[in-house]
């Protein structure tokens, strides 16, 4: 009984690392993540602040604290179930979510818990990484990718694992509280894309040219007539002969 809450207590602290924090004061400039952006310390804000050269390896460690503890849970406890992992994957998310080294203030839990889940059910995981992918890439918006997913990942759960199916909703319910304030934003149309949306179809030739931008308006929309209103000349087409100074 102590081997295992020192387990827990040690997944605590390791799962509670802001790595987001951690990189971004390493290779980043003076933006502080957590006054920047959203003010979370996660991998969509350091993207959002930063980049995703310095937001990848933020993902991977992120998924890592929650991947590696109950990897090690398993293979330490044989024998328990799937409730004592489950457990430590529900110890992780929150680590991330109220780390004790930020005042128990942290980011969304997304990659953290889909870390610990990756251990417990991977059949459901991955197809649900792929669906988070191809949201974000529609939407630019990573909010709708973890609470799409999220929902994808409770139903393939549901009829694929149904053992799993109690911390999967744990989490689903987690990841659903922890973007209260993005659903809210969603609801407003406030909610900021971290990346422009992929545009199937798209070629060179649908980007607007130099005289389709001067007959826009401010929407973007064309107006019929061209806003400027002067006559664009070439300086040196002229038929004028210099004077002889």
């Amino acid at each position: 009984m102590l081997t295992g809450l020192a387990y827990l207590l040690v997944t605590y602290l390791i799962a509670a690392i802001p790595f987001g924090l951690v990189i971004t004061t390493l290779w980043g400039d003076d933006a502080d993540i957590r006054r920047s952006g959203s003010g979370n310390i996660g991998a969509t804000n350091v993207a959002r602040v930063y980049n995703w050269n310095l937001a990848a390896p933020v993902v991977m460690l992120d998924i890592g604290k929650g991947l590696l503890p109950v990897i090690l849970a398993r293979w330490l406890w044989p024998d328990v179930g799937v409730w004592w992992p489950s457990l430590v994957a529900v110890v992780a998310f929150l680590a991330h979510c109220f780390s004790v080294y930020l005042e128990f203030r942290g980011g969304k839990g997304v990659a953290t818990g889909a870390g610990g889940l990756l251990a417990i059910t991977p059949w459901t995981t991955l197809p649900t990484a792929a669906i988070w992918v191809t949201l974000l890439a529609l939407t630019g918006r990573s909010s709708i990718a973890a609470l799409g997913s999220a929902v994808a990942l409770v139903g393939l759960t549901w009829t694929l694992n149904p053992d799993a199916l109690p911390v999967v909703l744990a989490l689903a319910l987690g990841i659903a509280w922890t973007h209260a304030t993005n659903i809210r934003r969603l609801v407003r149309g406030e909610e900021k894309q971290v990346m422009r949306p992929v545009r199937w179809g798209r070629t060179a030739t649908d980007e607007p040219n130099a005289e389709q931008v001067l007959v826009q308006g401010p929407s973007g929309t064309s107006t019929g007539a061209s806003v400027w209103k002067e006559e664009v000349r070439d300086p040196l087409d002229t038929d004028e002969v210099p004077k002889a100074p």
